[in-house]
């Protein structure tokens, strides 16, 4: 399906499906902006299937860099104060590491410059349309920013955002989707569709997904690198099940999660979520791992019964009975910490 052609953008495939006569259609006439979606080729070895894997990542950050590169071509790039410079008004991914990209400046200084527009209000400023990440490393650096200043329609900034991070594809499933939920409320959906690369149905799957999680979980959980739609829809329905709702958000921002990295506190709420196992999965006998045996289990559906040999373990039923209390207090306190009481 063609799409409106905006800032000269074209996400028609190719017609063929030749890596060769791709690269060189892509030579003789490649327009501002422009991107071509490679197909790929189906392999019958492993092998085969990792090489155009990889293959077509490094083509992908490529087209990237290419896209940025030619925006700069026959424009002036400019050292800009960084406090000069804001977000473009829609945000498209949330707080994550920049260690290596601030490695890779502070060596090499900043190779590529950003994309921004004069600010639409503000005098003297500027909204990015892309480089974001950059922008955050050299401020952080302390240095001044290069870019290409060039006069965008919002139309215009967002599909130029949208598709060189798609190009690039180190945003991930949920910034993608939340970007794609905010463009929902401002713009046509073939604008939206236009800066995703994507079609009308997974438009939609990610509109109801974003729609069916709180803020404040997705927040909470962060960015979660290499957790996909399916994952995301299985978070969704476990939400919509739990009582009270609000908790699943309560547990994601708990110090103890908090302390996880972004896609660990993801699985930390699945779990958190996910119906607790019956007792039906414990052994009929507790052993120590050297296979001394500690008690005997009985379990059936309303109660559960372990029993001690106090002529073989008499210090150890002692023991159990003396701290049975404190047990349970601690897995009562535990409790009410979940439950944010």
């Amino acid at each position: 399906m063609s799409r409106k052609h905006l800032l000269d953008v074209t996400t028609d495939a190719p017609d063929s499906s030749s890596a060769a006569e791709h690269r060189a259609a892509k030579t003789r006439s490649m327009p501002l902006l422009g991107v071509t979606r490679k197909e790929r080729d189906p392999a019958t070895k492993l092998t085969a299937n990792i090489g155009n894997a990889l293959r077509e990542q490094n083509d992908r950050l490529g087209r990237a860099e290419e896209i940025e590169r030619r925006l700069a071509e026959g424009q002036a790039v400019v050292e800009l104060n960084a406090s000069s410079i804001e977000p473009s008004f829609v945000q498209d991914r949330m707080q994550g590491d920049i260690e290596g990209l601030l490695a890779s400046i502070r060596e090499q200084g900043q190779q590529v410059p950003i994309l921004v527009r004069p600010h639409p209000v503000k005098p003297a400023h500027y909204q990015v349309a892309f480089g974001h990440r950059r922008l955050r490393a050299v401020s952080e650096l302390g240095l001044p920013v290069k870019a290409v200043v060039r006069d965008l329609t919002d139309e215009q900034l967002v599909v130029a955002q949208g598709q060189e991070n798609n190009e690039r594809e180190d945003l991930t499933f949920i910034e993608k989707a939340r970007f794609a939920h905010k463009l929902n409320k401002q713009f046509p959906r073939e604008i939206v569709i236009a800066a995703m690369s994507i079609d009308k149905s997974n438009l939609s799957k990610m509109l109801l997904l974003v729609d069916a999680l709180p803020s404040e979980l997705i927040d909470a959980i962060g960015a979660a690198p290499g957790v996909g739609r399916p994952s995301w829809q299985q978070l969704a329905e476990l939400v919509e099940k739990a009582s009270p709702p609000a908790g699943a958000a309560k547990y994601a921002a708990s110090e103890e999660v908090q302390a996880l990295p972004s896609s660990e506190r993801f699985k930390a709420v699945i779990d958190h979520l996910k119906p607790r196992r019956t007792a039906r999965g414990l052994p009929d006998v507790l052993s120590t791992p050297d296979g001394d045996r500690l008690a005997q289990v009985t379990q059936s559906k309303s109660k559960l019964e372990i029993t001690i040999d106090r002529k073989a373990t008499p210090d150890f039923a002692a023991f159990v009975l003396e701290h049975l209390p404190a047990l349970y207090q601690e897995h009562r306190a535990k409790h009410q910490r979940k439950q944010g009481v």
